[in-house]
């Protein structure tokens, strides 16, 4: 049974985390759990990366590739938004990500965006964020044909994107665990958490 959003608000949810935090996976058994109230709104890095655009270190590359990965990722939301009126949104990763990735402070990728950090919060009702396994001493290889991070650097935007996401009013922490299972089923709770307080927002 699908879950009922209200007055016909399409919510949006954002899945972030550190590289092998289990989002992905945990995206998809979330859909699988509450049903087709449940729309998941695909990682445009992963879209992007998988379909061939470069990727590079040189920071001027680094920068065209983090606001094309931005724009796209606005874009999908939004057209999914538009497409599936009162279904609530589950984004993997969000706009705000990639102000962690930008190779320069924070506070010029969302100026070089036109945008600010207020604005793209604005953007999403709730952030579920999903400790990466590294964080554990856990290995991440594996499973992702696009993922280039090692552990080190997995912890070090684990960390990153923790301080830019929990200044989100609605911001919860899946913290790793050595059973992944267990893992997947306190983010399946917490989300259900979450839409209990948005219909009730919506009343």
């Amino acid at each position: 049974m699908g879950i009922n959003t209200g007055n016909g608000n399409t919510h949006r949810i954002v899945l972030t985390g550190g590289p092998g935090g289990g989002k992905t996976t945990a995206a998809d058994l979330i859909r699988r759990e509450i049903g087709e109230s449940i729309i998941v709104v695909p990682e445009a890095a992963t879209m992007l990366f998988m379909g061939g655009f470069p990727r590079h270190s040189d920071k001027d590359v680094s920068k065209a590739t983090q606001s094309a990965i931005f724009h796209v990722q606005r874009s999908i939301e939004d057209i999914q938004h538009c497409l599936f009126p009162g279904r609530v949104l589950l984004c993997d990763r969000g706009t705000i990500d990639g102000a962690v990735y930008w190779p320069e402070p924070k506070t010029c990728f969302f100026t070089e965006m036109g945008t600010s950090l207020e604005k793209e919060f604005s953007r999403y009702d709730a952030v579920i964020f999903f400790e990466s396994a590294a964080v554990g001493n856990k290995s991440i290889e594996g499973g992702n044909p696009i993922r280039i991070e090692d552990n080190q650097r997995a912890i070090e935007l684990d960390s990153r994107l923790r301080d830019t996401w929990s200044k989100h009013p609605h911001f919860i922490h899946i913290p790793h665990q050595d059973s992944f299972f267990a893992k997947l089923t306190c983010a399946v709770e917490a989300f259900k958490k979450v839409l209990v307080t948005l219909n009730g927002q919506d009343q």
